[in-house]
């Protein structure tokens, strides 16, 4: 096992969520000391994360922060607003930063990895994209540097965007196309985004920057259906229709998935901003060219192919639901 020092102590919000979740092994392999931040400290028992310290904090209770900060040298900031079940993510998210940024300044710690949204600024960019550009400008306006990755969809059973390609394409063989199916993105595979997350660590260079980062190609998200259904080996079709507003779209992104609304709408309205890499500074700095995407697919599938015999596909719609499903997405299959 690879040993750094271990003198530095690393803090990780967002430990029970998707990346976090995953990060924490990896910085425990690589020998640094690794304090979680939770609400309750039950959310984190049971992972098996030896020598895991525990601080319980609220990112929008700026009291409990500074505590939990102390001897924390970089702190990772993986928090979301997004999925709160709320209207008004954005001042959530804005606030949380605020607090966790001044606090941050106040323990003295030296750096925060902010992993973000791809997306130009001068573009009419979503409330999630805008808020997620947002935030780092929050964390960026205290005296801790700051390095903010900026990802777009990331390919790994669990990620929301991820899941959302697939439970449209497992679920639906005529694969309604409408507008935003064409927008071009970058999808990028969730080891690839934790390669970037834990190597930062070691690289003072990507201090104070916004480093974009993407898989190597580039595809539309109808193209992205496609392939998934190309690993899958399934037989899926594209069909394009004339009308449908953002929000309709959701709902029916709502019957089609699991995903709950307050997810669904945010993300689709995201869904019309091309999200790609334009600066590639991140690669120039990292030295490796991360996976495409249908290796990404095949690597995010074989945790549920091994482990979880009755997969999506295997799980039929129920009959009145699957004919929901199909008249939603023929009446409004396509955005304005």
């Amino acid at each position: 096992m690879e040993r750094t020092d271990e003198r530095r102590m690393i803090l990780v919000t967002g430990a029970t969520g998707y990346v976090g979740g995953r990060l924490v092994p990896r910085l425990l392999e690589k020998g640094y000391r690794v304090r979680c931040l939770v609400r309750e400290k039950a959310r984190i028992e049971g992972r098996g994360w030896k020598g895991v310290e525990v601080a319980t904090g609220d990112v929008f209770e700026y009291a409990t922060l500074v505590p939990a900060l102390q001897g924390v040298e970089i702190a990772y900031y993986l928090v979301h607003a997004m999925g709160g079940g709320e209207e008004g993510f954005e001042a959530r998210d804005l606030y949380a930063a605020q607090n966790f940024g001044r606090a941050a300044q106040e323990a003295g710690v030296k750096r925060i990895i902010y992993l973000g949204g791809l997306g130009r600024d001068e573009d009419e960019l979503s409330p999630h994209l805008r808020s997620r550009h947002e935030v780092g400008e929050q964390l960026r306006s205290w005296n801790v540097a700051v390095t903010e990755f900026r990802a777009g969809v990331i390919i790994g059973k669990g990620s929301v965007s991820y899941d959302l390609v697939r439970y449209l394409t497992e679920r639906v063989p005529v694969l309604i196309s409408p507008k935003w199916v064409s927008t071009l993105t970058q999808p990028i595979a969730i080891d690839d985004v934790l390669r970037y997350l834990v190597e930062s660590l070691e690289k003072p260079e990507t201090e104070n920057r916004v480093l974009e980062i993407g898989g190597r190609d580039v595809l539309s998200y109808g193209q992205m259906m496609l392939g998934y259904a190309k690993v899958r080996r399934l037989r899926r079709w594209l069909v394009p229709v004339p009308v449908l507003t953002p929000r309709l779209s959701s709902w029916w992104v709502r019957l089609v998935t699991p995903l709950p609304l307050s997810v669904a709408q945010p993300l689709i309205d995201g869904l019309k901003n091309q999200v790609i890499v334009e600066d590639p500074a991140a690669q120039q700095i990292f030295g490796f060219t991360p996976m495409g995407y249908e290796e990404a697919v095949r690597l995010a599938l074989k945790p549920a192919e091994a482990s979880n015999k009755k997969s999506i596909r295997s799980t039929p719609l129920k009959k009145e639901r699957r004919g929901c499903n199909l008249l939603y997405a023929f009446l409004f299959g396509s955005q304005k």
